[in-house]
């Protein structure tokens, strides 16, 4: 399991803590089939290098995040259907 926020700097950026760069984080993902309002319980994903990570919506920040690699996250969707 990893922290909930994943803030990334660019490989360009020099490796000091005090340089100057725009950093990204990568967006939680609900299903379109989840109920769509903040109130909908729903299992949210999102791609980090090369694998995924996934992590229980209606706890949000606060949810355990788990990392899986392909084949497990495809599993997880099959059994899902």
């Amino acid at each position: 399991m990893t922290g909930f926020t994943s803030w990334r700097k660019s490989s360009r950026s020099s490796g000091a803590s005090d340089s100057n760069c725009v950093e990204c984080r990568v967006t939680w993902r609900k299903s379109i089939r989840s109920g769509g309002g903040d109130d909908s319980n729903c299992v949210e994903a999102r791609s980090q290098d090369g694998a995924f990570q996934v992590r229980d919506s209606k706890l949000g920040h606060d949810s355990p995040v788990f990392d899986l690699g392909v084949t497990d996250f495809r599993a997880l969707l099959s059994a899902a259907e």
